[in-house]
Order: structure tokens, then C-alpha cells, then sequence
């Protein structure tokens, strides 16, 4: 919200695992904000997230005038990181990072 309300606070956003909406109440969505934000934004999104599902997260970074991208990691809920992407979940982030931002 700060990124919002402040324009150039910041020169982008990682948002991990960003809480769209409680869990089983999508209509308390968490995007009031959102048309507001013109800073680039790379989402991580987990595809079993309770928090919001990968189509919600589409539709809301819609609302963003600014530059998105989603990161969906497979088989994750909103902790994102389990057993079995341990090892690759660092590296996946810090390239989306890298190739969203050009760094």
C-alpha cells in the first residue's frame, strides 16, 4: 500500500505470496490499492495458495497500470517453499527477479 500511496518510494516490488483475498472469502479481496500502484511488481504466487487461486492473481494484477509478472511455483501453498522444491525455489525467484527487473 505504501508503494501506492508514495509513487517512487521504491523502483520495484517482489511480493511473496501476496494475500489476495482470507482464505474461502474471495469477495474480501485485498486490491483496493492496486490501480494506484505504478511500480513494476513481480508476484510469487503458490498454485495451491488459499489466499487467492493463479486466475485471481491474474485478474488482480490487471488492475496494476504498472509492469507484472507472476511466478506461479507448482504444488505450493502460501508457505511457497516445501520438501520438494527446496533446492530449485531460491534459484526460480532470483531469476524472475533477475529477468524482470534486467539486473
Amino acid at each position: 500500500m505504501l508503494a501506492a500511496s508514495q509513487h517512487g518510494i521504491s523502483e520495484g516490488l517482489l511480493l511473496l505470496s501476496y494475500p489476495l483475498h482470507p482464505p474461502k472469502r474471495p469477495t474480501e479481496l485485498r486490491t483496493a490499492h492496486f490501480p494506484s500502484l505504478l511500480t513494476p511488481a513481480l508476484f510469487v504466487h503458490g498454485s495451491r495458495d488459499g489466499f487467492g487461486t493463479y486466475e485471481e492473481m491474474v485478474a488482480a494484477a490487471r488492475l496494476i497500470p504498472s509492469r507484472t509478472e507472476i511466478l506461479e511455483i507448482g504444488s505450493a501453498g502460501h508457505e511457497l517453499l516445501t520438501r520438494r522444491n527446496a533446492e530449485e525455489f531460491p534459484n526460480s525467484v532470483v531469476r524472475a527477479f533477475r529477468t524482470f527487473y534486467g539486473a
